[in-house]
């Protein structure tokens, strides 16, 4: 129970370090939270800091929900413990302790969380997600169809109530951080945003999901 709890409250500790405002401040970019959106997440640093800061951004998200899973796989936790520590990973994103409680949305490490649960769970979002993008080009739908079909995934691969109710529990939380999108989707407003000029003047990416 001891080695289950220090998993569960390390894997708050880790979600809370956030990639963005880490980056941000190496790079000598502004503040991702005083900048664009003000979402410390990766596609707000593609629009204030260009390409190559934001791969760093969204493989340290993606690794902040891997990384206690997959040590709990280590460990031989119970099923539900690995997405208990994948819940609290995805919480410390959403609300870090160490940067005010003002985090990002969640998509990165939502991805990390799942691929460490299951890697055909995760190779099914993250093809979800490139299917989705492939037809609309909105990030934002891509990751808001991804989170809606993973407790299906997770259902027919485990038929385990608990993994999946958690897993809900995250989707709940990530559409609630995408409230904005959303409601900039129902009203046709979700639109471009600007890859910063030090990457291409011209290129663009799709609305803060």
């Amino acid at each position: 129970m001891l080695t289950e709890i220090i998993l569960i409250v390390s894997a708050y500790c880790l979600g809370s370090v956030s990639s963005a405002i880490i980056v941000c401040q190496i790079m000598g970019l502004p503040d991702p939270r005083d900048q664009g959106s003000g979402n410390p997440g990766a596609t707000n640093v593609l629009r204030i800091g260009g390409k190559k800061a934001a791969v760093i951004v969204l493989v340290g998200d993606l690794l902040k929900g891997l990384i206690p899973v997959l040590i709990g796989h280590l460990l031989h936790v119970p099923l539900m413990i690995l997405g208990l520590a994948g819940l609290a990973a995805f919480l410390g994103h959403l609300y870090p302790v160490f940067f005010r409680f003002q985090g990002g949305k969640g998509v990165a490490t939502f991805i990390g969380v799942i691929l460490g649960i299951h890697w055909i769970l995760g190779l099914a979002a993250v093809g979800t997600w490139l299917i989705t993008f492939a037809v609309v080009k909105i990030s934002s739908v891509s990751a808001l169809v991804m989170a809606a079909l993973v407790p299906v995934y997770s259902w027919l691969l485990y038929q385990d109530l608990n993994i999946t109710a958690i897993i809900v529990a995250i989707v709940v939380m990530l559409y609630w951080r995408h409230r904005s999108n959303i409601r900039n989707l129902i009203h046709g407003e979700e639109g471009k945003i600007e890859v910063a000029s030090r990457d291409s003047g011209s290129d663009s990416a799709d609305g803060d999901g």
